[in-house]
């Protein structure tokens, strides 16, 4: 039995005393699940939050970003332009809607997509560039505007990471034609799947709300496996986690058996589409996402003070920590480092101390299991993303992580260092 209590980035890392009790309400009502109230409400807060005049809802940010393609009606084969180190969240709906995924290269320094890769890759049939804020820090949008209107590229921003980040006081996702946010159970709000769509295209709004409806509701099932997840979790897998294993078999065990469902399904590892995307937002997890919203800038402050934290002490030691963005707020999602020895680290706090490091990204396309040949990367393509899915690691900053645990964690890195 491992002693040590254990610390995770991704188990509902959002979850409080609250919003569990806000899922049992709604998994003993399932008269609620589809009801259209919370969706609306949910959608109205958002647009309010960001300044946009649409945000329409989706049960996934993949289900948003593929709601969003489909809405521009670009011919098959059209290129989209993204960056390595990336999420196969991010490809697949580029790759079924018969669309052709071109990667650029990142940068090594704050992760994301770097401006000279992506000129060098723009071609007669490019048509879209989607941008990605890695880890919550926001995209260098001067660069970026420039680089589009040069080219007559529509931009799509993914900002799955990046609720509440900004670029020279502009939130995230109002930059472009259009964005997209996730609230899947490790990002800055929550309600184990979910995402929005924005706009301040009236045309395309129109066509995304007609997209939402086509896509329809999941399965009565399916949304029953998401309201169950931070209710089995709290009180079942999370308190008996590091006796013999316990908590971890019981989560291996609820997924296998289908009881929870899995953060990314195998078939999206082989570029295939689960029967569950693309589908509209239920109500049921509409109200879990409105409910995590209203405590957002509770959320933001207690990341940031984590964050700050983790700064302040690791420049004591040789691990590379994040650049000081001048022009950007970010969404502190995670805390990001490098280090030569990254997996090793991930490994040993793992096995040894129960801690559950980040590994957003050990591959250039995450999972690590994913097949890079059906997401058309090409090996060696893109230098600067493979080279940090080796030296990269991030450590969390959610709002269940204490001061004593990120103390916990500062010392294993530095005696790791």
């Amino acid at each position: 039995m491992n002693r040590f209590k254990p610390i995770s980035i991704s188990l509902s890392p959002n979850v409080e005393k609250d919003d569990v009790k806000l899922a049992l309400n709604l998994i003993i009502r399932p008269w609620l699940w589809n009801r259209t109230a919370g969706i609306s409400e949910l959608e109205d807060e958002f647009k309010k939050y960001l300044k946009v005049k649409h945000a329409i809802s989706f049960n996934s940010g993949r289900s948003s970003l593929l709601a969003i393609l489909k809405s521009l009606n670009l011919e098959s084969k059209s290129e989209v332009i993204l960056q390595a180190f990336t999420c196969n969240a991010a490809s697949n709906p580029i790759l079924w809607l018969g669309l052709q995924p071109v990667y650029a290269d990142c940068n090594k320094e704050n992760f994301n997509i770097d401006i000279n890769s992506i000129k060098s890759r723009i071609g007669e049939k490019t048509k879209v560039l989607l941008t990605q804020n890695t880890f919550g820090l926001p995209v260098n949008m001067d660069e970026i505007l420039q680089v589009t209107a040069k080219n007559n590229l529509i931009l799509i921003e993914d900002c799955a990471h990046a609720l509440g980040a900004e670029w020279k006081g502009q939130k995230m996702g109002t930059f472009g034609k259009a964005g997209f946010f996730s609230f899947s159970r490790d990002k800055v709000i929550s309600s184990v799947y979910g995402g929005m769509a924005v706009t301040n295209d009236d045309e395309l709004a129109k066509n995304l709300r007609q997209a939402q409806k086509e896509f329809g509701q999941p399965g009565i099932f399916w949304i029953f496996q998401q309201l169950l997840h931070p209710i089995l979790l709290h009180f079942m897998i999370l308190p008996i986690y590091n006796f013999f294993n316990a908590g971890k078999i019981l989560l291996v065990f609820s997924q296998w058996a289908y009881i929870l469902s899995k953060a990314v399904h195998w078939k999206e590892k082989r570029g295939q589409r689960p029967d569950y995307f693309p589908k509209a937002l239920p109500g049921a997890l509409a109200v879990l996402a409105l409910h995590q919203l209203h405590k957002i800038d509770k959320f933001h402050a207690h990341r940031r003070k984590i964050f700050e934290y983790y700064a302040d002490e690791l420049k004591k030691t040789s691990f590379d920590l994040p650049e000081n963005f001048q022009n950007g707020k970010q969404s502190y999602l995670r805390f990001t480092v490098k280090h030569p020895k990254a997996h090793d680290i991930i490994y040993e706090a793992w096995h040894k101390q129960n801690i559950l490091l980040g590994d957003w990204y050990t591959t250039v396309i995450a999972p690590f299991d994913t097949k890079l040949s059906e997401m058309d990367y090409k090996k060696g393509s893109c230098k600067n993303a493979e080279y940090l899915s080796d030296v990269t690691l991030n450590l969390p900053t959610h709002i269940n992580i204490t001061q004593k645990d990120a103390e916990r964690i500062v010392k294993f890195l530095a005696n790791a260092d």
